[in-house]
């Protein structure tokens, strides 16, 4: 039987027919929950018999209860779950049974080739599709257009990680008191992984099968953190630190995947026009500058009483434009699914960010975004770079490549998964 979804971007397949009514209950996090929410009027006009009821249950919870539930069988477990796609394969490895294969329910091929492959990898394992690719993480640099202006820096001039520190010291310099940019390199390693994927290079191979992290793609990654930080521009700050820092003036960059517009755009909304995007720097001149930082997915438990109403809905959030640009407009969560670039929405001028059409900007970067593992040893692998890359920029290793042996070596003893040659 062949279903046809009349949406914003019309959807195509084939499978059981869906359940018409009934009760769906999903799982998931802050603006992310909100972006769920925020979809299901939409959905109802569709199927105004299906009730959704979508739970917050904070980004930890969520993960820990889904830990447990597919540990208890599936017991407990909502129809609808998000995940992060770097922790997926915890999942999937751990528990196969505990989610639903889509394409049992209507995810074709033709749907799949609708998103990026980068978001793929981690959700399809051996034939089968746990998952369904959400929001994505984009690289891009947030910029404050009045600090670039008056020490007469134009970020197009910006291709390369040397530009980035020649003009973040011009910038610094005209701007008492503002720091180029932050990260935080007391408790995350997002500035390596964000340069290290740019590069090609990640903590595993493609494949899964061996450990990659001392590779010379991802030891230039750690080198270009360490001289950030060396020359005076990359400063520590969590997360509340760097809102801090954007609604206070004391920022003039922030590195982060596109969902942060949605984060400047409602912490700091009196900060309206002097906020633009770029792309992120190259290690090289002519060398790659794409990137992405976070994004999740949809996977439906196996236990679920209304898998068919559950797709319905899974399948219109994210599978139509009109879903995934709902998402985008109201709570700034990136679209994965490449047909959104040819919305209105996405092409047109945003008043926050000083008529620059960021979306066309921030998107254009998808398609050439390289797709990187988690693997379900990511956390261990993630726990260990952490350690070492704050004694690396403490002075604690000889070099970038001897910080990273010593990486691949703890995370071989973690895993018992070899170190690439």
């Amino acid at each position: 039987m062949r279903i046809k979804l009349a949406c914003a971007a019309l959807v195509l397949f084939s499978g059981p027919a869906f359940a018409q009514s009934g009760e769906i209950t999903a799982w998931s996090w802050n603006i992310a929950a909100s972006s769920l929410k925020a979809t299901v009027a939409g959905f109802n006009k569709q199927f105004p018999d299906i009730k959704v009821t979508v739970e917050d249950l904070g980004n930890q919870q969520t993960f820990d209860k889904m830990l447990a539930g597919c540990a208890a069988g599936g017991v407990g477990l909502p129809d609808i779950i998000s995940v992060e796609n770097h922790e997926s394969e915890i999942f999937w490895s751990q528990f196969p049974d505990c989610f639903v294969d889509l394409k049992t329910l209507g995810y074709t091929d033709e749907i799949a080739a609708k998103f990026p492959d980068f978001k793929r990898t981690e959700l399809e394992v051996e034939g089968k599709a746990y998952a369904m690719p959400w929001d994505s993480g984009p690289v891009a640099m947030f910029f404050r257009r009045d600090f670039y202006e008056k020490a007469g820096i134009d970020p197009a001039s910006i291709k390369t990680w040397d530009d980035f520190i020649a003009a973040g010291k011009k910038i610094q310099e005209a701007n008492p008191g503002v720091s180029m940019t932050q990260a935080d390199i007391n408790g995350d390693t997002e500035f390596f992984r964000m340069i290290s994927n740019e590069q090609g290079c990640g903590y595993f191979a493609s494949d899964g099968q061996s450990i990659t992290v001392n590779q010379p793609a991802c030891v230039a990654a750690l080198e270009v953190v360490k001289k950030l930080k060396d020359n005076g521009l990359l400063i520590a700050g969590t997360w509340d630190e760097k809102i801090q820092a954007n609604t206070g003036g004391k920022v003039a960059t922030q590195m982060y995947g596109g969902w942060y517009e949605g984060t400047i755009r409602s912490t700091s909304p009196d900060l309206a026009g002097k906020w633009g995007v770029y792309m992120m720097p190259g290690v090289t001149a002519d060398g790659p500058r794409a990137a992405n930082l976070g994004g999740s997915s949809l996977a439906i438990s196996a236990s679920s009483k209304n898998k068919e109403a559950a797709w319905a809905y899974v399948n219109y959030t994210l599978g139509t434009n009109e879903g995934q640009v709902t998402m985008l407009k109201e709570f700034g969560l990136v679209p994965s699914l490449l047909g959104a670039l040819d919305d209105d929405y996405v092409k047109a001028e945003q008043p926050f960010w000083n008529g620059q059409k960021v979306w066309v900007d921030i998107l254009s970067t998808l398609p050439k975004i390289k797709p990187s593992r988690g693997t379900p040893f990511f956390q261990d692998a993630n726990a260990i770079m952490v350690a070492t890359q704050l004694k690396y920029l403490n002075g604690e290793y000889p070099d970038a490549k001897a910080a990273l042996d010593d990486v691949a070596n703890q995370v071989a003893g973690a895993t018992g998964l070899p170190v690439a040659e």
